[in-house]
């Protein structure tokens, strides 16, 4: 999962995350990996519009979003 995120972080891409809190619930936020330290990283949380902290073990499943452009014709 470090690895997945690492790269995120370098290719400056958002995330869907499905995330287990401490106390068991499981959410769902769009997130942008900012840095990394340790067990843990920071990420702008697009769902509560805020910078949070989020431990790496807690992360159940990540996904890049990715924007397709499309041509008009």
């Amino acid at each position: 999962m470090k690895e997945q995120l690492i790269t995120a972080m370098q290719r400056n891409q958002f995330l869907n995350m499905m995330y287990m809190a401490k106390d068991g619930k499981v959410s769902k936020r769009r997130i942008k990996v900012l840095k990394i330290v340790g067990d843990s990283f920071q990420a702008y949380c697009f769902t509560r519009q805020a910078k949070r902290t989020f431990m790496i073990d807690s992360v159940l499943a990540v996904v890049p979003i990715i924007h397709k452009e499309q041509e008009v014709v």
